[in-house]
């Protein structure tokens, strides 16, 4: 879609908004405000006329609702009615360690307001004036200018970074027209759907990839590649039928020794450290090293005297995401968490390669479910982790399994990763979009009337 620009602009003399059109007013937010909120968290929740309170958590980096499993708790009378949301109310974001997160904004409409909920001490309850749309509030805070300046406004302590609510007032902005506001909105609101179900489409085929990969581990682990092989009853559920030559047996006999990351939490460094792994950096499909966080030498020696993890061996997510895991081959030291194991495998009776795939199929996953324990701080057990039955065929026949498996995974994994950057790419053109229309660098109006026509 080529849109065009205004006739006329007029310099904002504000770095973040550059030329705006010229019967367009830069304004502070906090002119256009009537509340300006932080919220509340009261006590325990006790089963009696207890008040749902929406976190940060149940907001998406792209400013969406997400809620799954709300938290209750126990508010006074006075509490309630001071936080309780109604429809057009913005929430923000104003505490994170991550500048993702960091003044992402949520709108309240009719399904959320119907649940009767209050917000979080880390959100701020902002009701813009008359002056201002709501849903163009919500455009405007979640667009690249306005993310930009919260995120540079932010306090910073401990590596959290920190809004208030007179640091969100102080977000310098351009005001329309209402009339021209409500086309801007009918206009994002059209683009914006095209783009979200393009992005579903595509997190659709991202989520029958990932079926597929499993599925196709899961098939050669347990059936093996030839279609022709007799086959036998493993007498486990997990299993099923095995190749009759097969054997089945449980993990910790594959190991010469299972253990975790330290049981502490240390200190990190920004610079000159070692790098320090937690569950959240292992995936099946590569490593997540960018968010890596990193502990100091005096650290990384004393967790050494636990656990050295190496090349060869696997590092087996045990909390958080349980039952994923990747055969190690970082040339670089590093160490882990308590939520990943090290397992160091026997390999003269097995390739870590086959165990890795193994532990990846559904049924080995499954077991890992099974067995994981704890109702907030969820774990797979060292002793529990151990028991899980995996089936073995003779090494040889390991060896083309997990060539087979390194191409099929390899180009299911191509497939996926286009889909991920098309998901990028989609993203960042419904950011850019939502931007250009917010600070007038093209003209939106009359634009829904026209395609309509």
């Amino acid at each position: 879609m080529s849109l065009p620009r205004y006739p006329e602009y007029n310099n904002s003399g504000v770095e973040w908004l550059g030329d705006v059109p010229s019967h367009w007013t830069p304004a502070r937010f906090k002119w256009l405000i009537e509340r300006n909120d932080g919220g509340v968290w009261g006590d325990d929740p006790d089963g009696a006329d207890d008040t749902l309170v929406l976190r940060s958590t149940e907001q998406t980096v792209d400013g969406r609702w997400r809620i799954n499993e709300p938290a209750f708790r126990k508010l006074t009378p006075r509490d309630r009615d001071f936080a309780l949301l109604g429809i057009g109310d913005l929430l923000v974001t104003k505490s994170s360690g991550s500048a993702l997160h960091i003044g992402k904004t949520t709108l309240v409409d009719e399904r959320v307001a119907a649940l009767g909920a209050c917000y979080s001490n880390f959100m701020q309850r902002v009701r813009v004036s008359k002056r201002l749309h709501p849903k163009l509030a919500w455009y405007l805070l979640n667009s690249e200018v306005s993310r930009l300046q919260l995120g540079l406004l932010s306090n910073s302590t401990t590596g959290l970074a920190n809004l208030n609510g007179t640091i969100i007032g102080e977000l310098l902005i351009a005001v329309q027209p209402r009339e021209e506001q409500e086309s801007i909105v009918a206009f994002l609101d059209r683009e914006t759907a095209k783009i979200d179900a393009l992005i579903a489409e595509q997190e659709k085929l991202l989520a029958l990839l990932a079926e597929k990969r499993q599925a196709t581990i899961s098939h050669a682990v347990t059936r093996g590649l030839d279609p022709n092989v007799p086959m036998k009853d493993s007498g486990i559920p997990w299993l099923g039928e095995v190749p009759a030559h097969w054997e089945h047996l449980q993990l910790g006999r594959l190991c010469t020794k299972v253990s975790d990351g330290p049981h502490f939490s240390p200190s990190y460094v920004e610079e000159g450290g070692v790098m320090f792994l937690s569950a959240r950096n292992v995936r099946v499909d590569g490593w997540s090293l960018s968010d890596a966080k990193f502990v100091s030498e005096a650290d990384y020696r004393e967790f050494c005297k636990r656990v050295i993890p190496e090349v060869g061996d696997i590092l087996y997510t045990k909390g958080g995401t349980t039952g994923i895991a990747r055969v190690v081959d970082l040339d670089f030291r590093f160490q882990v968490w308590v939520h990943v194991a090290v397992l160091k495998i026997n390999k003269d009776a097995v390739l870590p390669h086959y165990v890795a795939y193994a532990l990846n199929s559904i049924g080995c996953y499954e077991q890992s479910q099974l067995y994981t324990r704890g109702a907030t701080n969820q774990d797979l057990g060292l002793t529990r982790m151990i028991r899980i039955l995996l089936a073995l065929p003779p090494i040889e026949e390991q060896a083309e399994i997990v060539s087979f498996l390194d191409g099929a995974t390899a180009k299911i994994d191509l497939l996926r990763a286009q889909g991920l950057r098309t998901v990028e790419l989609l993203r960042e053109r419904r950011s850019a979009l939502i931007t250009a229309a917010v600070t007038g660098q093209i003209d939106v109006r009359g634009a829904v009337e026209r395609e309509a026509a």
